[in-house]
């Protein structure tokens, strides 16, 4: 399948049924597997052979849409798992160990950002934080002879910055390390990281790959073109007496990384997905091309409809012309910029909250990039403690509203939003 288009490849990559078979993906709904000798099931542990031992490592369903994913980003494999958070952990932790540290761009997911600066330090592993104020002598001062990859986001949650991924693979392969990113907003519909210098793409595949807000799940996937064998990474390198002191570059080659994932960081961290799980996402994909067409028409429709409203004091969404983003956006995201907004509502929290209360076909939920258009007021959900100074500080503003704009017909969502600020008015 891999001289097929995305598109091509969203319907019917990954599985390819034989003569007789099912021709849709079945679920092999099953934690085990028989074995006609036990010097096979050996074998398999031993990682001599392919095939399945256990579902917590492996399954045929699960494996079906791991080649999906693969081929659609362009890599040599993919894990996946049972979140977001859980592919981020793994691509991380999986060449990371205390007293090491990462790089990570300050603009991704809060609730990676906790993952960072809370979890991973009580693991003894180090974040540093790199903000657009910084010069380039104060970013390279960041790195030094732990430090063993770069972290971002193709399109940051919920800041809607965009990544210039050429611009951070050259900083961190000249450091030596690589560059892990998140394409969850984009999907690969929209970006192939790899094609820009990336070395690791992850996803929260409970977004737009589902698309229907029906499962939790993620995803590591591996370009398989960045070099192991420099001395830095010995658990990729070095013999694993986990697996009687298999080298995993000797044994995998370009696959190693995310063969070690597999093999030793699924085996014990137990982060696996469900057969049916990943069976609903790849429903969810067989669409996707389609569907990210229609989720950025929408969003920038209604951007451009916010950005010439009076009731709106600010929009940021990277295919607009006036966004700081446009240059990056035209070059990483031709295709479009998917459907997620932010703005703020004139008259601060309180017209905030009240617009938010005024939809009628939007919804209020705690979610992002699905069929149906949603919204999400940080200042009085995620962060309701904190007081409009705090906020600021925080980075976000009390009139601000994170809008999933869905695929439903645009002009609905435009009279939806049009009723909402009349009624938001009143609180001004």
């Amino acid at each position: 399948m891999s001289n097929y288009s995305v598109e091509t490849n969203c319907v019917q990559g990954g599985y390819q049924p034989g003569n007789g078979d099912p021709r849709i993906l079945p679920i092999y709904q099953s934690t085990t597997y028989k074995y006609d000798s036990a010097e096979h099931l050996g074998d398999l542990f031993d990682l001599k052979v392919p095939g399945h031992m256990y579902t917590r490592i492996s399954n045929p369903t699960v494996d079906a849409v791991e080649k999906k994913i693969a081929l659609l980003e362009g890599g040599v494999g993919a894990v996946m798992t049972s979140s977001g958070q859980a592919a981020n952990l793994m691509a991380i932790f999986n060449i990371t160990k205390a007293g090491q540290n990462f790089v990570s761009l300050s603009s991704i997911y809060g609730g990676t950002i906790n993952l960072f600066s809370v979890t991973l330090a009580k693991m003894g592993i180090e974040v540093r934080y790199v903000t657009p104020e910084m010069s380039e002598m104060e970013v390279d001062a960041l790195f030094d002879e732990n430090t063993r990859l770069v972290f971002g986001e193709t399109i940051a949650n919920p800041a809607l910055k965009v990544l210039d991924i050429e611009a951070y693979a050259a900083l961190a392969h000249r450091h030596g390390v690589p560059l892990i990113v998140d394409n969850t907003f984009a999907t690969p519909v929209l970006c192939r990281p790899f094609e820009y210098g990336a070395d690791i793409v992850v996803h929260s595949t409970t977004k737009y790959m589902d698309g229907h807000a029906s499962v939790v799940g993620g995803v590591v996937v591996d370009s398989g073109k960045f070099n192991w064998n420099t001395g830095k990474y010995p658990e990729l390198t070095t013999p694993d007496a986990s697996y009687h002191g298999l080298v995993y570059v000797e044994s995998f080659g370009n696959a190693a990384y995310i063969m070690k994932a597999r093999v030793q960081l699924m085996r014990d961290l137990g982060v696996s997905p469900t057969a049916i799980s990943a069976f609903m996402v790849n429903m969810g994909m067989e669409t996707l091309h389609l569907r990210m067409e229609r989720h950025s028409q929408n969003a920038l429709e209604v951007a451009r409809y916010l950005e010439s409203c009076e009731d709106i004091s600010w929009v940021s969404y990277p295919g607009l012309e006036s966004s700081p983003d446009y240059a990056l956006a035209c070059k990483y995201l031709p295709k479009g910029a998917c459907g997620v907004i932010s703005f703020g509502v004139k008259g601060g929290r309180m017209a905030a909250m009240k617009f938010m209360d005024s939809l009628k076909l939007a919804a209020i939920v705690v979610h992002v990039a699905d069929v149906r258009t949603c919204v999400l007021h940080p200042a009085s959900t995620t962060h309701r403690q904190l007081t409009d100074a705090q906020l600021v500080a925080a980075g976000i503003s009390a009139d601000q509203i994170r809008m999933s704009v869905g695929i439903e017909d645009v002009q609905d969502i435009l009279a939806d939003i049009r009723q909402a600020l009349d009624e938001a008015k009143k609180c001004r």
